[in-house]
């Protein structure tokens, strides 16, 4: 299974740059444990992969697709990080902008399927 990296990629630091307006949101909702207490990264590294948004714990990778996509590279994507142990979720950007409410509502049924740690990470500054 491919680790998750660290370091971040010059390609995933110069897309956390030019993030976009729906990327943005989702992180606003995402950040700082706001969902749920569930930790959250962007724009993180799975082997050769660069994903939206990662939650390791859950082990719920979430893409945000928008514009041209290829179904068929999408899913050769997919089944890459799933093969590694991830559950990928999709939305297109525009359900994030007409359905926010309703993207989160779906990332929280995803995430309820899955255990909490009983030890979370601290917070930054705590422990």
């Amino acid at each position: 299974m491919p680790p998750v990296r660290r370091q971040i990629s010059p390609f995933a630091h110069a897309m956390r740059q030019d993030a976009t307006d729906v990327e943005m949101r989702m992180w606003m909702a995402l950040r700082g444990r706001r969902l749920d207490s569930w930790k959250f990264k962007r724009q993180a590294t799975i082997g050769r992969y660069v994903v939206d948004f990662l939650c390791i714990e859950a082990r719920l990778v979430i893409e945000l697709d928008g514009g041209p996509h290829s179904e068929q590279r999408d899913a050769s994507r997919t089944a890459l990080i799933e093969a590694a142990g991830y559950r990928v979720i999709r939305f297109w950007n525009n359900e994030v902008v007409d359905n926010f409410d309703g993207v989160l509502a779906s990332l929280r049924i995803a995430l309820g399927e899955v255990r909490p740690s009983p030890n979370p990470l601290p917070h930054a500054g705590e422990g």
